[in-house]
């Protein structure tokens, strides 16, 4: 019994790596490629459970979704022999597994291989374009602030322009892969900068755009400032005159009935209106410090003894 419990358990072990062996699991997003000794069996595109001979039959398994290919930036230089560094990035897929797995064996290598196609292919397209071609994307009209600083790059018209540059990009590299079993989707330049010294020169005339920019700015700020101020004191002037006009007027009607009073109070009394003039006359003239000479016979000293 011993014996055969042991037979019984080896032989499911057997079974069990034998179909563990046999079997296969393809997920969504994949294909798979069956190969015996190297040689091609089949593909399998749909998601499942499939199998295999074991031991005898490889499965290879290769992504269908979209991936992604960014590399370094490069310097090259354009047609009008100005060098710049271009920085590119693309997206492909696996259209044909077979013939993937016979070019290009792995997405490691294909990645290598993309690379270098592509940089190709930038370059070839890169070369044979002016510096503002590659920068600029159509020929609306730049506005700036001050027209005359306007680069003759932004004056000139383009026949191709980073669009249609990207696009001839896209058509090579397309070509370069069209023999791997993959497909190019879209490739983007993600950025263009100039070397370091083009870059220096580029900011230093940046530098000085805005530097004279900024003085005409200042110079048309100070005239509005003087008309502002011219402006003001206009306007203070007028308003000092006015005043003046209405307070003149003002005191001379004051007077004028400060007069018109004073002349009726004298033709009332003037002997009591002339006393009370020379009351006010004595309290302007004289203080605690004043000393007066009269004479015995003085009217004033002869009314301070109480004799009128």
């Amino acid at each position: 019994m011993k014996i055969a419990g042991s037979f019984l358990a080896a032989g499911l072990l057997v079974v069990a790596v034998f179909l563990f062996a046999s079997a296969f699991v393809v997920t969504e997003g994949e294909t798979a490629i069956v190969t015996q000794f190297g040689e091609f069996v089949r593909t399998v595109n749909q998601a499942g459970l499939y199998w295999k001979t074991p031991f005898v039959q490889t499965v290879r398994y290769f992504d269908r979704r979209i991936l992604e290919w960014d590399g370094d930036a490069n310097q090259m230089p354009t047609k009008d022999k100005k060098f710049i560094w271009v920085d590119v990035t693309a997206r492909w897929r696996i259209t044909d597994a077979l013939i993937f797995y016979q070019r290009l064996k792995n997405e490691s290598y294909a990645q290598s291989r993309i690379d270098d196609i592509l940089d190709n292919a930038t370059r070839d397209v890169i070369t044979n374009l002016d510096q503002f071609e590659t920068i600029r994307m159509s020929n609306r009209p730049m506005r700036f602030l001050d027209e005359a600083i306007l680069p003759d790059e932004a004056k000139q018209p383009i026949s191709v322009g980073r669009d249609q540059a990207t696009r001839h990009i896209l058509d090579r590299a397309r070509e370069g892969v069209k023999d791997f079993g993959i497909e190019i989707i879209d490739i983007q330049i993600k950025r263009i900068n100039y070397n370091q010294d083009v870059q220096a020169s580029v900011y230093q005339r940046m530098i000085s755009e805005r530097t004279r920019i900024a003085k005409r700015t200042r110079s048309e700020g100070e005239g509005e400032r003087q008309k502002i101020l011219g402006k003001m004191e206009q306007e203070l002037r007028r308003i000092r005159s006015e005043g003046y006009r209405e307070a003149t007027e003002i005191r001379g009607r004051a007077d004028a009935g400060a007069t018109h009073i004073y002349a009726e109070s004298y033709s009332q009394d003037p002997a009591f209106y002339g006393f009370l003039r020379t009351l006010e006359t004595y309290r302007a003239t004289m203080d605690a410090n004043t000393t007066l000479l009269l004479s015995t016979d003085n009217e004033y000293l002869q009314f301070l003894k109480g004799r009128k």
